[in-house]
């Protein structure tokens, strides 16, 4: 038995959760989860919502309210996404929660003490109208690089990260001033301190996958730098030093930590050590645009604490849709609250694990979701499932059959049967979640193929032991489905249980144990339904047409703002000729 702690990237609480998250973090670290608990694994799954930082500050600047306003109705909303989805956290917590700000300033204080934080004076945008230094997302100007609008701190068209200081005619965000450049105190980690041991850490360690490892290395050949660690501004966690007034830890700085204080919550409530866990196996479950956060700068600062590093750092890669980058922008997004309004969650967890590897960028396509349903689900494990349920219940009175004198078809699916546990189980330890999720298929199809072959409605009336024989089969792998199902489909699984007749808490090798003969199942019901081809076409409408209504927004919204500007200069030019400038 070994003890297990899992940890997602934080959600950052200024939206709601969108499919894209899912796919990356979510839903494998779920399937990973409850996969360990039912092999008998002892896991502390935990999360939290991620509340600082500059745009929540701006979104609250924008719509007249507190920051904390802002970030506790998107937590709601992602407390709500994440449990419509059936994703079983320990603990779900919030980076504004007061055990997370007494560990995030003890956290830097330490590192502090320790001589691996220290002072620099640099040079930082300042609005003389606002009255304040301008962190990241409070400036807007253009890309030094590729000439496109960009915000403070990065270009989502070129993708580099940039500095305020770099943008190409600068505006505050705020008032819309050009700001000042001025001399600003802030504190920096040593990152360049951990060069040599994160090198190791990142060469050595068996469980880094290659993706992780790769982007790890290349950024490690260019050379650490020392990360600026604290911000000006009033929304985020006071630096707790003396002479740090009105500055706040960097959100990178502190949102790491939300896995410890998440879990320390969960100790309080438990009185469980949550250390016990991650002295065990540690695992990050993220995305791929925080590996560098991940992989290298949250690693040092655990071992500035010395502390015990991750083990594993599984980062799943990027979601597009309809073969389009996903923007929440333009709402080119599909959000978790509106699919399951029309969908069951379980359909979703299935569809987004078994098109791609999680190592590989795939799209999200509503006729790929549809045929995958209706052709995989409802068709090679629904059509299996009712067969088998059916002629149970119409040949043997609903219950189990006898076996007896196996022909070499029967023993070759019972074998099928036998292996298919420890071959899941393997892949799911080793992340390969697709993979494991392939094999059920497969051997689902198998069980067709056979049920097709040994055909017990005509072998009822010349052959009852090749009917009993096949219905006995077909039962077990039954029973096997609903157990290795539960940490991908867990709602379905629960329903394949009740038919069957077995308790819906599983251990894994129950998927081991067959049924005995005689054992009385339940009356069938139809488990997954074909999804008709009006319902796809009426999701792709609704795609469209909010695409079509951000931009007609967008459209409006820049002529207001020239409408906007061609006053304010006319009535510059008339307040000129009226104190006679022109």
């Amino acid at each position: 038995m070994t003890k297990i702690f899992i940890s997602c990237a934080l959600p950052y609480a200024n939206g709601p959760c969108h499919l894209g998250h899912l796919r990356s973090t979510y839903i494998p670290a779920d399937i990973y989860a409850r996969y360990n608990r039912m092999a008998g694994n002892e896991v502390l799954m935990v999360c939290a919502t991620d509340e600082h930082g500059t745009p929540i500050a701006v979104k609250a600047d924008a719509e007249g309210k507190a920051p904390i306003e802002v970030a506790k109705r998107y937590h709601d909303m992602i407390v709500e996404d994440i449990n419509s989805c059936d994703i079983s956290f320990d603990n779900f917590a919030r980076t504004t929660d007061e055990i997370h700000y007494k560990i995030s300033q003890d956290f830097f204080k330490y590192l502090y003490d320790k001589g691996l934080i220290y002072e620099e004076t640099i040079q930082q945008l300042y609005c003389e109208n606002c009255g304040k230094f301008l962190p990241d997302r409070y400036v807007e100007g253009i890309c030094p690089v590729c000439g496109a609008e960009a915000r403070g701190d990065h270009c989502e068209v070129c993708g580099r990260a940039l500095d305020p200081i770099e943008l190409v005619e600068p505006k505050c965000l705020t008032c819309g001033n050009t700001p000042v450049i001025r001399d600003s105190t802030q504190y920096f980690f040593k990152l360049s301190h951990f060069q040599k041991p994160l090198e190791e850490y990142i060469s050595t360690n068996e469980y880094l996958p290659p993706n992780v490892r790769n982007y790890a290395e290349n950024w490690l050949k260019e050379g650490l730098q020392d990360w600026i660690m604290t911000r000006d501004m009033k929304w985020g966690i006071p630096v707790p030093l003396e002479g740090a007034e009105g500055k706040v830890i960097y959100v990178w700085g502190e949102a790491f930590i939300g896995y410890i204080s998440s879990a320390a919550a969960w100790s309080r409530r438990t009185g469980i050590p949550w250390e016990d866990y991650w002295n065990g196996h540690v695992v990050h479950f993220i995305g791929k645009d925080i590996i560098y956060h991940h992989s290298l700068f949250w690693p040092a600062m655990l071992l500035g604490r010395d502390c015990k590093l991750p083990d594993d750092i599984f980062a799943g890669e990027f979601l597009s849709l309809e073969g389009r980058k996903m923007s929440t922008s333009k709402n080119w997004v599909v959000w978790v609250a509106d699919f399951v309004k029309d969908f069951d969650s379980d359909l979703l967890r299935y569809y987004l694990t078994i098109n791609a590897p999680l190592n590989k960028d795939t799209d999200f396509s509503w006729d790929e979701f549809q045929r995958r349903i209706n052709d995989e689900l409802a068709d090679v494990i629904g059509n299996f499932l009712h067969r088998t349920f059916t002629f149970t219940k119409k040949f043997f009175d609903g219950k189990v059959p006898e076996y007896k004198n196996p022909s070499e078809a029967d023993l070759e699916f019972e074998q099928s049967i036998k292996e298919l546990p420890d071959k899941v189980g393997d892949l799911i330890s080793d992340m390969k979640f697709r993979e494991g999720l392939v094999e059920i298929i497969l051997t689902a199809k198998k069980g067709n193929k056979y049920f097709n072959d040994q055909e017990p409605w005509k072998a009822v009336k010349e052959d009852m032991e090749k009917a009993s024989n096949c219905l006995y089969l077909s039962n077990q792998l039954c029973k096997a489905m609903a157990v290795l199902l539960k940490p991908y489909i867990p709602n379905k699984a629960d329903a394949i249980c009740n038919i069957i007749n077995i308790p819906t808490e599983n251990e894994w090798d129950d998927a081991k144990v067959f049924l005995e003969t005689g054992h009385e199942i339940n009356k069938a019901k139809p488990l997954f339904k074909k999804i008709e081809d009006k319902v796809i076409e009426e999701q792709k409408g609704k795609l469209y047409k909010n695409l079509e209504d951000s931009e007609s927004d967008k459209k409006e919204s820049k002529d207001k703002d020239s409408k906007d500007k061609k006053s304010k200069d006319s009535k510059k030019e008339d307040e000129g000729e009226k104190n006679g400038f022109n």
